[in-house]
């Protein structure tokens, strides 16, 4: 069985996003070296949004992206990335996926909850009590893990003194 790709853009997928991709406009105040149409032509929004979706899915870092296989350059995506996100793409593509999800499950909007961490607290260690997992065991708690036992680095002596 193959192995299902997250990262690849679907047609069905590309045509809800295409619309809302930002377009670069020329400012008519600024005065451009070169005329309109001259020079690179502009990567395919297309594969830079793929690109965008294959770094975001996998994690790898912007200067690590494959250029063979979106045939745009790592620099490229990830400065269209800093552009759609100041323009607000991405802001309005999650509201756009949040309503699509909303009118086909329903979302309870009445009851949210909020993900979190659980450490022990360094400081309230004899207030707190056992933990409830380690009732009734013999062994002493181990230490917080963000600190070591205390001890001198060595043998103290007194100043002036010889060894």
């Amino acid at each position: 069985m193959a192995r299902v790709k997250t990262w690849e853009i679907s047609d069905a997928f590309w045509a809800l996003v295409e619309p809302r991709v930002p377009v670069k406009l020329r400012d008519p105040a600024q005065t451009y070296a070169r005329k309109p149409g001259a020079g690179r032509k502009p990567a395919p929004a297309r594969d830079i949004f793929a690109a965008i979706v294959y770094v975001l899915r996998t994690g790898i870092i912007w200067n690590a992206l494959p250029k063979e296989k979106f045939g745009v350059c790592s620099s490229t995506v990830h400065r269209t990335f800093q552009e759609w996100q100041k323009a607000g793409f991405f802001l309005d593509l999650w509201r756009a996926g949040l309503a699509e999800y909303d009118a086909m499950e329903g979302i309870a909007w009445e009851w949210q909850a909020a993900d979190g961490t659980m450490l022990k607290a360094p400081l309230a260690q004899e207030s707190v009590g056992p933990n409830p997992t380690d009732r009734g065991k013999k062994w002493d708690q181990t230490a917080f893990a963000g600190r070591r036992a205390w001890r001198p680095a060595g043998d103290r002596r007194q100043r002036g003194q010889r060894p």
